[in-house]
């Protein structure tokens, strides 16, 4: 549910908190009048909060927009807001936050969402210095803190190893501060633009020289984007300007004559549209119903707002070369999506506008009639009153039933927890109390966490009895009803397998919720593949074993069978023995089940969510989760392992990169030169593995069993691993899919076919042409 509309002083109604499904509030440029509402916190729903210049009467944001934990862009640019900034750092999801242009004080927020795009606070009076943490942003297009009153220096980290592709870039808008010095080499690539004018900084020649004159640049401003096409005869086509070669068309030289759309995107979660054209093709073609080739984006521009304006081009699919042009009834089909808001939600993409639908050439005498007009204000205010008394009517309701239930409750033991009685019936756990998991962490001591995430910190653990573990204490923001969490418990608990992290017990008194794991003294695959200490190549390969183990167990063995829908290199965690076991079971989903019809669907629909770099493509798409899923997640950590790279480091893709090394014939090119020597046949199949996971297309990728039988094949080739015992697959396959046709080698003639050089023994170090270098974060 969106709110887009024009309103006068309702913002202080606390009647809008009570819509409860509302996912983008966009009230900017109105005569908004009165407090910036606390009550709109309570919209758990919320994506985008946009209310840009409006006149407030000169309160703070509350603190508890920060509890908006699904906040994926907070815009209250010129709203005449003074006071301090709220910490934000409990919203994960949070892309995009412009505050500029208000009366805030003190100092910055110290730290915040690692895969923000967009910060903009300037033309405040902010003091203090830039927070260290904008240093690891690694998604950050545009930081704007202009025109405040900061003081220290600029460190280079900002800008250090970055890439030199165009399409990603990073703007700096530092100027009118009172920054006295640069941190580090002053050597920022091409894409990348500092402006420091106004600051102390700027006495020293070669800076003001370079980055303290006025200059343009640095900014996405309007571009065309084009599609190479192979060079065809224009007679093809018709000499009149309706008509043109479709580009990227799987049919040579298809002429047809395009629709010619105007679209805005509202409130877009990016300052840079460049690395994301494609995405966003993917998007609209997708919601059409259309292959990728036959949306072409003309051209796109900025709007003030900021909003991202841009003249589509569609062409009819190239299904022969009579059909070059849309009928009648296709041509009102795809005007009423557009028209009707039939696209699905997007908070990255944001809400959109259709601007203009233009007929002309073969479709200008073509009646499309407006079915989908737009909703009169009037409309708009009585959809408005009858939510707002539904809403208050529900509320009565519930109100009313928590006051007749309540006395049902109210009859417990005395000096008793309710949620410890049904603590107990829960098997295979261990009940903690709060003071015993106070005693084990000594009272959490900041020198015992041991990591932190999207549940919350992680801090390491000694029980009465010397057992080690691992404890993960739920922040407020990740706390579950008791029912909800319970029922958690319960699933863990039924989880058990060699390469699962074990769930040991939990404690949930006194507001708490924790969860105890075995600990894994060896930390996270992720930090292992940061760290300079090498793992050579069979002990990765042990561990993509171990961790596609694990995760065939969830899909086949485990009771329900469970979808991961998290799995990444930093949710795979290893022991003393360097054993991979998978871990953070706060995203998984049961898998279908079948119904009374004796039906059994193969996906879960549902809101999309996991890490990005790691994501189903498809499964972003369609919102239909299947093991496939994560198939793909498991197909990038097999490519971290390889090549030590991150899943997405300053707009490079790691799948797209090991696909472009392999079809240039520079596959061992990325290989981690840290692996040390290897068998280049055991590297190339498990590349073409790697490879096979990460298809596009769900049905083209393996099944998990198929890949733990490839890794144990690897495995067994290699040369001083031959006699090493194995764990078999077979009582799987046995369970879950037919045999295979063949030998145990043709289940893998797949992965072999794409073998590009002879066995012989490579080592990464000696590589010393078409080297591809591993880029660390900045």
């Amino acid at each position: 549910m969106s709110l887009q509309v024009s309103l006068k002083r309702v913002i202080s109604q606390p009647e809008l908190s009570k819509l409860s499904t509302l996912r983008h509030m966009l009230l900017d440029n109105n005569d908004l009048s009165g407090d910036l509402p606390p009550e709109l916190s309570n919209l758990s729903e919320l994506r985008i909060l946009q209310l840009d210049n409006n006149k407030f009467n000169g309160s703070g944001i509350p603190a508890t927009y920060g509890n908006l934990s699904k906040l994926a862009k907070l815009s209250l640019r010129n709203c005449n807001l003074h006071g301090a900034i709220p910490g934000l750092s409990s919203i994960p999801s949070l892309l995009y936050l412009d505050l500029s242009k208000n009366e805030l004080i003190g100092p910055m927020p110290p730290t915040l969402s690692d895969n923000i795009s967009t910060i903009d606070l300037s033309d405040n009076h902010l003091n203090g210095s830039i927070p260290r943490s904008f240093s690891n942003l690694l998604f950050l297009q545009r930081l704007s803190l202009e025109n405040n009153l900061l003081i220290g220096y600029v460190s280079a980290n900002m800008w250090q190893n970055m890439s030199s592709t165009k399409s990603a870039g990073l703007t700096l808008d530092l100027r009118n501060n009172s920054l006295s010095s640069i941190f580090g080499e002053l050597n920022l690539p091409d894409n990348v633009t500092l402006r420091l004018g106004g600051n102390p900084i700027c006495h020293d020649a070669n800076i003001r020289n370079i980055f303290c004159e006025p200059k343009a640049g640095g900014d996405e401003t309007a571009e065309r984007t084009t599609k190479s096409t192979v060079s065809c005869f224009v007679q093809s086509c018709p000499t009149d300007n309706f008509y043109e070669f479709v580009p990227s068309s799987p049919e040579p030289c298809f002429c047809a004559a395009p629709l010619r759309i105007g679209y805005r995107l509202k409130s877009p979660s990016f300052s840079y549209f460049t690395p994301y054209v494609n995405p966003f093709e993917k998007y609209v073609t997708h919601s059409l119903n259309m292959s990728p080739y036959q949306l072409s984006i003309d051209s796109f521009f900025w709007e003030e707002g900021p909003r991202l304006r841009m003249y589509l081009k569609l062409f009819p699919p190239a299904k022969n070369v009579h059909s070059s042009e849309y009928n009648s009834s296709e041509v009102q089909k795809i005007r009423d999506i557009f028209a009707s808001w039939q696209f699905p939600p997007n908070d990255f993409f944001g809400p959109y506008e259709l601007l203009n639908f233009t007929l002309l050439g073969p479709y200008a005498q073509m009646n499309v009639e407006n079915h989908k007009e737009g909703i009169s204000k009037g409309v708009w205010a009585a959809i408005i009153l009858a939510v707002v008394a539904c809403a208050v009517v529900i509320f009565s309701l519930i109100t009313v039933l928590i006051i007749v239930k309540k006395p049902r409750y109210s009859q417990r033991l005395p000096g008793k927890d309710l949620s410890l009685t049904v603590q107990m019936k829960i098997d295979g756990v261990e009940s903690f109390t709060f003071k015993e998991v106070v005693l084990a962490t000594d009272n959490f001591n900041s020198s015992t966490q041991i990591g932190r995430g999207g549940y919350g910190k992680v801090y390491r653990g000694v029980l009465p009895d010397k057992t080690v573990v691992a404890i993960k204490r739920a922040e407020e923001g990740s706390l579950q009803g008791e029912r909800e969490f319970l029922t958690e418990i319960k699933l863990l608990s039924r989880l058990h397998h060699r390469n699962l992290v074990s769930l040991i017990g939990y404690c949930a008194e006194r507001g708490e919720q924790m969860l105890v794991y075995e600990f894994m003294p060896n930390g996270t695959l992720r930090d292992r593949l940061s760290d300079k200490e090498k793992l050579n190549f069979e002990t990765r390969l042990r561990i993509a074993l171990d961790s596609a183990k694990g995760i065939l167990y969830l899909h086949t063995e485990a009771d329900p069978p469970v979808f991961h829908r998290d799995i990444k290199a930093s949710n795979i965690l290893l022991d003393s023995k360097l054993t991979a076991k998978v871990a953070d079971f706060g995203l998984s989903l049961l898998a279908p089940v079948m119904d009374d019809d004796g039906y059994l669907p193969n996906h879960v629909s549902t809101v999309v969510k996991g890490t990005p770099g790691y994501l189903d493509p498809e499964y972003f798409l369609t919102r239909k989760l299947t093991d496939k899923s994560d198939v793909y997640s498991l197909g990038v950590v097999f490519m971290e392992l390889l090549t030590g790279m991150q899943p997405i480091y300053r707009g490079k893709n790691i799948v797209r990169e090991v696909n472009i090394a392999c079809e240039s014939d520079m596959m061992f090119s990325i290989i981690d030169s840290r692996m040390g020597s290897y068998p280049s046949k055991c590297i190339e199949r498990f590349v073409a593995l790697a490879l096979g996971c990460c298809l596009d297309e769900q049905d083209k990728r393996p099944a998990m069993l198929e890949v733990v039988r490839e890794l144990e094949n690897i495995l067994r080739i290699l040369p001083e691993t031959e006699t090493a015992e194995i764990d078999s697959a077979s009582a799987y396959s046995r369970k879950t899919t037919p045999p295979f046709s063949g030998t145990s080698a043709s289940s893998s003639s797949f992965y072999a076919s794409r073998d590009v050089s002879n066995s012989s023994s490579h080592l990464g170090s000696d590589l010393s042409s078409g080297v591809i270098p591993t880029i660390p974060p900045r």
